[in-house]
């Protein structure tokens, strides 16, 4: 592997632009309605953002639908929290 793929934040095989988005005064973009069907994505719905960094800079930026992301977190912590229950 290069040094410049090991320098990559993520991988570019896992990388697809879906969307070119623009950020109003206020900080808002909107999501197109395409991508939103994909996620079935509701109205109302809360979306968890999450960043990851390089050399103190944000380089990726991830949305996940909170409860999918609550899903995640119980699946990996969920054996280590019955693990300790049990001792």
């Amino acid at each position: 592997m290069s040094s410049k793929a090991n320098r990559d934040c993520c991988p570019r095989e896992e990388l697809k632009v879906e969307a070119i988005v623009s950020v109003d005064d206020r900080g808002q973009m909107v999501l197109p309605k395409d991508i939103r069907e994909k996620l079935d994505l509701r109205a109302g719905e809360k979306l968890a953002v999450v960043t990851k960094e390089r050399d103190g800079k944000v380089c990726c930026i991830y949305l996940f639908k909170t409860d999918e992301l609550l899903d995640m977190v119980r699946d990996r912590l969920g054996p280590l929290l019955s693990d300790a229950v049990e001792r």
